[in-house]
């Protein structure tokens, strides 16, 4: 761990804040995420900026790492507001890989309140959708979002896993995904008046935030329960439900969180990748930690060098069976490559600095059966469908 000063309070315009990483010498931190953690460090009324084991670059800010600020700034939060990741027991008589993954169901399309009306999903739509957002509803988008139906792996602490409810060979439904499009929106209509500067009026922008953080859980409940249907079971309601990307008031600050999951007692799924293991762990992080832990494994390659380097080493077969067994929904060829496992930091590093550092205790893991990234159009499953696609949600 990496520790400069401990967190404090200050005014605009003082000397850059506090930075502590959370990160043992055997986890790769590229230098650019620490530069990126230095530039934020610098700005008016930054008090803390704390580093995950996940941490790497992102577009103007680092990914993986939350911040604490007397100032509000909307550009380190980014634009997929409420992204995060949920956890969905769900029973099934038989878990066959191989005949499940053509029972997914598109989820680029997103649901029509007209079209389908009928469809149950909309029974977990109990109230008005936040911002009256009806784009994207019902769809998990791009990038690192995924909904992967998983068993429940290695029982790392019986009693908590008791507590959930989760014994070794059960299966769950993870949702990972954000606001499809509505938090692109809100950040774009404040860049364009003030760039990357802080918000004029928190409590506006708060209240716009909000939405799209309740519009993202929403829209992880309506995918399980899309995907639970097409799978011959029933909705159920989470085990996990935590959020990544928001700003929230803290003892009188802000604390905003760009890939770094809430650690203030919470439970959260920490998600390795399609072909690795996940982790569900039990956060108690503290202020050091900005009361936040990892929220995955974290990119070590840019998109382009995992492109470029994945086409040299693999077939696209290969990447849609992993050495786990697991299989892949992934019909669009580039992103396979662009998310595959090599891509991402070891899993294990990740939860071990967590543990080292004190910021969580693993609970259990999870192993993936199937994981969706987007329709697979060859799938006679969904070919009747390709004459009705909705519009795609923003991501």
């Amino acid at each position: 761990m990496s520790e400069h000063h401990p967190p404090r309070s200050r005014t605009p315009s003082s000397v850059p804040a506090s930075v502590t990483v959370f990160a043992s010498a055997a986890s790769w931190i590229e230098s650019d995420a620490l530069a990126q953690c230095q530039q934020v460090a610098a700005l008016d009324g930054m008090i803390h900026v704390a580093a995950m084991p996940d941490l790497h670059p992102g577009k103007g800010a680092p990914i993986g790492a939350a911040m604490a600020s007397s100032v509000l700034y909307p550009f380190l939060v980014g634009s997929d507001i409420g992204c995060g990741i949920a956890v969905f027991p769900i029973k099934l008589k038989r878990a066959v890989p191989e005949r499940l993954a053509s029972r997914f169901p598109d989820l680029d399309r997103a649901l029509d309140a007209e079209r389908d009306a009928d469809d149950p999903a909309w029974a977990v739509v109990q109230s008005d959708v936040p911002a009256g957002h009806l784009d994207g509803l019902g769809t998990v988008g791009r990038g690192n979002h995924f909904v992967e139906l998983a068993r429940v792996g290695t029982i790392l602490d019986e009693g908590h896993a008791s507590r959930l409810g989760l014994d070794a060979g059960d299966l769950v439904l993870v949702v990972h995904s954000g606001s499809r499009g509505l938090g692109e929106r809100i950040l774009r209509t404040h860049t364009e008046a003030h760039g990357a500067g802080a918000a004029p009026d928190p409590a506006a922008y708060l209240a716009r935030h909000d939405d799209a953080v309740r519009w993202g859980s929403l829209n992880r409940r309506v995918l399980a329960a899309r995907v639970a249907y097409a799978l011959g079971a029933e909705p159920t309601e989470p085990i996990v439900d935590e959020c990544h990307n928001l700003v929230e008031i803290r003892d009188g600050v802000y604390l905003h969180r760009k890939g770094a999951a809430p650690g203030d007692g919470r439970d959260v799924l920490v998600a390795g990748t399609r072909g690795t293991a996940s982790y569900l762990v039990a956060a108690h992080a503290g202020p050091d930690a900005n009361h936040s832990v990892a929220h995955g494994a974290g990119r070590k390659m840019s998109r382009a060098d995992a492109l470029r380097r994945g086409r040299a080493k693999h077939t696209v077969e290969e990447l849609r069976r992993t050495p786990m067994g697991s299989l892949v929904v992934c019909g669009d060829r580039q992103l396979l490559f662009e998310e595959a496992p090599t891509a991402y930091k070891r899993i294990e590093q990740v939860i071990a600095d967590l543990v080292e550092h004190q910021l969580a205790t693993p609970v259990v893991s999870t192993i993936p059966l199937v994981t969706y990234k987007t329709p697979d159009l060859g799938s006679t499953a969904r070919s009747d469908r390709r004459g009705h696609r909705g519009r795609r949600g923003g991501s």
